[in-house]
């Protein structure tokens, strides 16, 4: 689908979240933009995870609406929006350990698969001719994110900056118009992190969308164009990186209190 880049690829209209009265989001509001790169920080508990859960269909808000190509996804299951072109990553690494990095990536393009149940278990010509386009297509996303060579190693064997290549590699493999990228950067070394940021750029060369929760707040503000904070649920601060990184609420929230 092809959007202005002043249009709202994804809204977010005043969602709110409680567990038990106890507001996780409240009132949060805001938008990402067509082909940007958006940042989206605060400290624990702030309530990102919540966000992404609700935005993704894993939750329900309690009130609010997620809109997503300008149609409201607000309680679809999270397989429909994927279908859509919304997917995400997850703080947690979840790959299938008993499949070889290129089947983890395959397995990631089952929103686009067309053949039906019998023409797989018949194995007709035109499920054949699926597969050998889906291991090319995982072949191609695997070099992307520089795994080319362990395509037929299994995830449990790759040092865990690799499995998180590889989750976002099965992440692009469902052909996405939007990545929710949760702490991609997590458990890497310096090296690693300077290699991912390079590749969000890459991922946003070819027309995706990202947001991206983060605690790297080096890479944060490196590859964002804007940058949103979340402190006990509520935004507090939502612009351009030079902006937040001198903004006193988020400096006091997150960033640690500034020197006299």
């Amino acid at each position: 689908m092809t959007m202005d880049n002043n249009t709202a690829l994804l809204e977010i209209r005043g969602i709110e979240k409680d567990f038990g009265g106890v507001k996780a989001i409240e009132n949060l509001s805001f938008m990402v933009k067509p082909e940007s790169i958006k940042g989206f920080i605060g400290p624990n508990g702030a309530g990102k995870t919540t966000a992404y859960n609700v935005i993704s269909g894993v939750l329900a808000p309690t009130s609010g609406e997620v809109y997503f190509q300008g149609k409201k996804i607000t309680g679809l299951k999270p397989y429909r929006i994927a279908e859509m072109g919304l997917v995400r990553t997850f703080q947690n690494i979840q790959l299938f350990h008993n499949m070889t990095v290129l089947e983890n990536v395959m397995m990631g393009r089952h929103v686009r698969s067309k053949s039906g149940f019998m023409a797989s278990a018949l194995r007709l010509p035109r499920m054949r001719a699926e597969e050998k386009e889906t291991k090319e297509k995982a072949m191609e996303i695997l070099t992307l994110v520089g795994l080319q060579d362990q395509a037929y190693f299994k995830p449990d064997s790759l040092p865990i900056g690799y499995q998180r290549l590889l989750e976002i590699a099965r992440a692009l493999a469902a052909e996405p118009e939007l990545m929710l990228l949760d702490e991609p950067a997590a458990g890497l070394n310096t090296k690693e992190t300077s290699q991912l940021a390079k590749l969000i750029f890459r991922i946003r060369e070819k027309g995706i969308t990202i947001l991206v929760v983060e605690h790297d707040m080096e890479l944060v503000m490196e590859v964002s164009d804007e940058v949103l904070v979340l402190e006990y649920g509520q935004k507090i601060a939502e612009d351009i990186p030079r902006n937040i990184q001198t903004d006193p609420k988020v400096i006091a929230a997150y960033l640690g209190e500034m020197d006299d």
